[in-house]
């Protein structure tokens, strides 16, 4: 295997090196670049963030749990290659005028995701720089500096970088449809799909699991879709969480409100929506919206695909409806007015994982219930929707009376436990509030920010 890449704008080709080397070592051991610093290994605190192009993409991520075979035919810059020539990049000057820098250890980092950002003239600093920690509380000078870089003429190797990519003709080294996929995953059923790596990553990083066959599905074009049609959304299983943000946005904005809370934008550029959906994690973000929309899944094995609900995908913990070498290939939303609104509740507002987060899809007609479907993640031992909830709320007036008869009924539906992130009774009580918040909402017109915690 040959992988082919720019790095600071050098066409670099590296051979016979394991395919889960990650480029954060890679950058550190064999080229020397140690201004990409290693802190958590595991994608959280961005002190490794780097920015990666493909054509007029440009992306923050995060070396630390990106393979190297992820960057075949794209372009990388690390902070070493931001300047222009003698010329610092504007906002290593604006760090500098600002006093953004304290101990400097995050330093690049900040840098990488604000070189990213002024890349794409994305001025959402805070959502931008959630994924960089600063352990010496130096926020405010470095959002003053982002700011300060707005308006600042972009550098030419942005334009030269995108002209090297399209003379590098990489020759292809993943599967480039469905169809190679499905053939490779058929004969290889024990093997290792990745996507954006941002759950293998850590397989490899804190577990130091050996992974012997893999096989890299990011850039498969067909599975890198989303096609708006009169019947609803269809999205391919390896659309990023960032691209899915931008899809739903219009549709349904509450949805992609709660998304921006998904990890960190590094995080998110990198994950896909079929990954998150296909390790079955009980608390994760995209299940539960996806369910309250009544989402399909197309699985897919050789030539056969068959459709099911996304909701009887997930069985038991650590158990899917999937059998060896079957994938997912798409998600199907069914075109529908918005009523959907998400509710994330964590301990802190960004790059958190949910304690408990409730997803409403509620229709009224006529003053009743017509149609009622509620998720939840962190409640059971999967996404699960409030059965017994829903059916207690179904035909009823939409009444607080109504709302409130439901509750008792949460006990019936969850039986949540108690760890790290909220204790057993908190979760039910939270899962309580959530129902009643949506009804609040819906009939007072309640001001709120969209993606907010109750």
């Amino acid at each position: 295997m040959s992988i082919e890449f720019l790095l600071n704008g050098e066409v670099i080709n590296v051979s016979d090196t394991a395919p889960t080397r990650t480029l954060l070592d890679y950058l550190r051991e064999t080229r020397g670049l140690t201004g990409t610093k290693e802190g958590c290994n595991e994608g959280d605190c961005g002190a490794c963030t780097v920015m990666v192009s493909d054509n007029s993409s440009h992306r923050a991520m995060n070396a630390c749990i990106l393979f190297l075979p992820q960057l075949h035919g794209k372009s990388v810059r690390t902070v070493e290659g931001v300047a222009a020539g003698d010329a610092p990049h504007p906002v290593q000057v604006s760090m500098v005028e600002k006093h953004g820098s304290q101990c400097g250890f995050c330093t690049p980092g900040f840098v990488m995701s604000m070189t990213a950002a002024h890349a794409n003239d994305a001025t959402d600093h805070d959502t931008q720089l959630a994924g960089n920690l600063c352990r010496c509380t130096g926020y405010a000078p470095i959002i003053r500096a982002a700011v300060a870089a707005e308006k600042t003429t972009k550098p030419d190797w942005l334009g030269e970088d995108t002209g090297a990519l399209a003379a590098l003709k990489a020759q292809a080294i993943h599967p480039q449809s469905s169809d190679e996929l499905a053939a490779w995953y058929s004969a290889n059923p024990e093997g290792t799909l990745i996507g954006g790596a941002t759950d293998v990553g850590l397989w490899v990083t804190k577990k130091l699991a050996a992974l012997d066959k893999v096989c890299f599905i990011a850039q498969i074009e067909d599975m890198r879709r989303i096609e708006h049609s009169d019947a609803g959304l269809r999205i391919g299983a390896s659309v990023t969480l960032t691209e899915l943000r931008e899809a739903v946005t219009p549709i349904y904005p509450d949805f992609a409100e709660m998304l921006r809370r998904f990890a960190s934008t590094q995080i998110r550029n990198a994950a896909t929506i079929g990954g998150n959906i296909a390790n079955g994690s009980p608390i994760g973000d995209g299940p539960p919206a996806l369910i309250a929309l009544g989402a399909k899944l197309t699985l897919r094995k050789g030539d056969t695909r068959r459709e099911i609900l996304l909701q009887d995908y997930f069985v038991a913990y650590g158990k899917q409806d999937r059998t060896a070498g079957e994938f997912v290939e798409s998600i199907f939303i069914p075109a529908q007015k918005d009523r959907l609104k998400c509710y994330k509740l964590t301990k802190r507002f960004d790059q958190d994982i949910s304690a408990v987060l409730g997803c409403f899809n509620i229709h009224i007609e006529g003053g009743k219930v017509a149609c009622c479907t509620i998720a939840y993640g962190g409640m059971a031992a999967t996404p699960k929707r409030a059965t017994q909830v829903e059916a207690a709320l179904l035909g009823k007036p939409w009444t607080k009376e109504t709302v409130s008869a439901a509750l008792p009924l949460f006990t019936q539906d969850f039986t949540p436990m108690s760890d790290m992130r909220a204790s057993k009774e908190y979760r039910l009580k939270a899962a309580q509030n959530m129902l009643q918040r949506y009804f609040l909402e819906d009939t007072q017109n309640a001001p709120r920010v969209l993606g907010e915690a109750p």
